[in-house]
């Protein structure tokens, strides 16, 4: 495990590490999209970590699927996240956005805008989701235009100009987990007849031509993308020709000299070391389910230059001294990932040094 430990230069920027943050919703922001006032101290507290990678933040109000979560399209939002982005840079640690646009997973009643969803095609994923009112099923979708489409990529590009003037990092794409940008590439999601769906390389267009319009606004070494290849989430499925699919995209990415490509792992080795052999640059891998003892695996192997945790890291905000010590691990409390209930469950998981107190 001890490279999981040496100093990595991504890009332009020295992490400490190797060890990764991915985002993860936590449902604390204001009604507005604002990050919560604990949310500073809540990275913070993790900045220890080679590269926070922030919660999904959306690009524009239709952009929004869960209730409480941040956005980075006002100016209030934007304030917001540079009082997050100071507090992680104080403490020495560097952090990118993660700018997600749910699509279809979403329910009008969490949003004040009340919208119908928008999503490739006008097909609903069959799934429920948490409202105010309890779990309701998400409703159908209503299908992007053509011209909504590039007002869609042009939200992506303002977004990445805002998280660039809060002080990020950089940001990444969310191209993963059943989302806006992974709905496109979806063979069951996307069934348009324009130049967005179809082929492969049409039902790839949307997420390429998101990424050139972030590279082109903030530059591509403030850039990363993160892929989910056939999870299944959210409902999205790519069809027989996925693993092809995923070949082209990230060749296509690879193009663009992005500064790190992150990618949801959960089977598929060998469309893994495929991957590996087309992508240029840095590569985190991040298997959910990995034990603890194999962190580094992917990295000692020379399958991922950097690896990513979730929860790990959210109930140990100094996971990187733990594992350095060989120390024992607070346990995640499921109960409050998504719900506001101030400290608890959120900045008040213990660190090594507390629990020795």
């Amino acid at each position: 495990m001890n490279k999981l430990f040496d100093q990595y230069q991504l890009k332009g920027l020295k992490l400490k590490n190797r060890l990764v943050m991915a985002p993860m919703t936590r449902s604390r922001a204001t009604e507005n999209g604002v990050p919560g006032e604990l949310t500073p101290k809540y990275y913070s507290q993790r900045a220890s970590m080679g590269l926070l990678i922030s919660e999904g933040v959306f690009p524009s109000p239709e952009g929004q699927g869960y209730m409480n979560t941040p956005g980075i399209s006002t100016k209030e939002q934007v304030d917001g996240w540079k009082k997050v982005i100071d507090a992680v840079h104080d403490e020495n640690g560097r952090i990118f956005l993660q700018l997600m646009h749910v699509g279809r997973i979403s329910h009008p009643d969490n949003l004040p805008t009340h919208y119908q969803a928008v999503a490739p095609s006008a097909i609903a994923p069959g799934e429920d989701i948490f409202t105010a009112k309890g779990m309701q099923k998400v409703p159908d979708p209503r299908e992007l235009t053509e011209i909504e489409i590039m007002e869609t990529i042009n939200a992506f590009r303002k977004a990445a100009l805002n998280a660039i003037e809060a002080g990020a990092d950089g940001v990444e794409i969310h191209g993963a987990n059943g989302y806006l940008i992974h709905q496109f590439l979806g063979e069951n999601s996307n069934v348009r007849s324009d130049e967005f769906g179809g082929s492969i390389k049409k039902r790839a267009k949307f997420a390429i031509e998101v990424a050139k319009a972030v590279v082109d606004e903030i530059g591509a070494d403030k850039t990363g993308f993160r892929i989910s290849p056939m999870n299944l989430l959210g409902g999205v499925n790519e069809g027989q020709q996925g693993e092809e699919l995923y070949r082209y995209l990230v060749g296509e990415l690879n193009k663009l000299n992005l500064a790190y490509l992150h990618i949801m792992h959960v089977d598929r080795e060998p469309l893994l070391k495929d991957i590996r052999g087309i992508w240029g640059n840095t590569l985190i891998v991040n298997r959910p389910s990995r034990p603890v003892d194999q962190i580094s695996l992917d990295i000692d192997n020379g399958l991922a230059d950097l690896s990513s945790v979730g929860v790990l890291a959210l109930a140990n905000p100094d996971l990187v001294e733990k594992l350095k010590k060989n120390m024992p691990l607070n346990d995640p409390n499921p109960q409050t990932f998504y719900i506001n209930k101030g400290e608890e469950g959120y900045t008040d998981y213990p660190t090594m040094n507390e629990i020795i107190k």
